[in-house]
């Protein structure tokens, strides 16, 4: 016999928890997962390269998973090396963040670690390995968290844009040289040229002392990047092979770049288009129009764009230290192509940007 209490606890657990079933709030069917840690022959400078990648893949293939969805991702390590994966920016267990000496033992080569949580959240992230330099080396991809209920920006259509950078030099051998020399790789040193041009533009006193004050703090304002002369891709492709998104006059298209890169940062715009941004890091914003924006290594930014013309429209990123840049397209129709735009001038740091303002 049901008592008056039971009712209760029927009526305020049970009802409600139907209803957010029938409604679709309910937790997602589980969904399984195969990923395959392995090297890769790849060519993106002229010359053949080993890298490191998953499913054959550099980025790895995008994982695009549901708020609720139970998942249960198996990963199999084929390197001669231990390996893992992090889940950038999740919500989960301790023991499945992926991150080897931390929260587990990472993964010896030939095994296979299960990964196995409910997804938390939505909105855009990515994936990449947490052992060594195995991220800069090519093991890294984009994530997309549908919703359970509908966002609160409508779109037309949706794009992971992927920025990374490349090297041909082994990682490791990069880091040992910035270890030997900070600026090793700084390509963009001032001249005896620039001296002279200095002392034409500001006299020889002022042009003395701003060296020598940069001498003694053993640093140089061309030092914006610490390595200079990445090539630059986006989804895996140079700015050559140009990696093209379709779309039709009117439509809302919605564009998810993540900064994949292992120590660059974008000045982002798309000439002849504004860009309202919607989600930082996977959280909604208020949306902002931008013409562009400045995206740091491991960040996100959700933009929408609706180009009004059958035109195509380039994706410019360039690099904060102007040494190249990432490029790829918006167009009505494949093969099209749009200006590439000038890189913008390289900056000097001042004391201030070194944080020495005293004012």
């Amino acid at each position: 016999m049901m008592t008056s209490a039971s009712r209760r606890w029927l009526i305020c657990f049970t009802l409600p928890a139907l209803l957010a079933f029938l409604l679709g709030g309910g937790s997602a069917a589980a969904a399984t997962y195969y990923l395959t840690i392995d090297e890769l022959a790849v060519n993106f400078t002229g010359k053949p390269r080993q890298a490191m990648a998953i499913n054959g893949s550099v980025p790895a293939p995008l994982l695009r998973f549901r708020e609720g969805e139970e998942v249960t991702i198996h990963v199999t390590n084929k390197l001669a090396v231990d390996s893992s994966v992090h889940w950038h920016g999740f919500i989960l267990p301790n023991a499945m963040d992926g991150v080897p000496g931390m929260t587990f033992p990472g993964i010896k080569p030939g095994e296979t670690f299960t990964y196995r949580f409910t997804i938390a959240q939505n909105g855009t992230y990515w994936y990449h390995s947490h052992s060594g330099l195995q991220e800069q080396a090519g093991i890294y991809g984009p994530i997309i968290i549908d919703p359970a209920t509908p966002g609160p920006v409508a779109h037309d259509r949706d794009y992971v844009v992927m920025l990374s950078d490349w090297t041909d030099e082994k990682p490791e051998q990069v880091l040992a040289n910035l270890k030997k020399q900070s600026d090793y790789y700084n390509y963009n040193q001032r001249t005896v040229g620039d001296f002279f041009r200095d002392v034409g533009e500001k006299g020889w006193r002022a042009t003395l002392r701003d060296r020598r004050m940069w001498g003694e703090m053993r640093m140089t304002p061309t030092d914006i990047a610490d390595v200079t002369g990445y090539s630059f891709l986006i989804n895996g492709k140079t700015a050559e092979e140009n990696w093209t998104a379709l779309f039709k006059a009117g439509e809302r298209v919605r564009l998810r770049f993540i900064n994949g890169s292992a120590m660059s940062y974008f000045d982002v715009e798309i000439p002849g288009l504004r860009m309202q941004v919607i989600a930082a890091d996977g959280q909604n914003v208020q949306p902002v129009t931008v013409d562009s924006f400045r995206i740091a290594v491991a960040e996100t930014y959700d933009v929408i764009v609706t180009p009004e013309r059958d035109i195509p429209f380039t994706i410019f990123a360039q690099a904060m230290d102007r040494s190249g840049y990432a490029r790829a397209t918006l167009a009505p129709r494949p093969g099209q192509a749009a200006a590439i735009p000038e890189m913008d001038p390289r900056k000097l740091l001042t004391m201030a940007d070194m944080g020495h303002d005293m004012g």
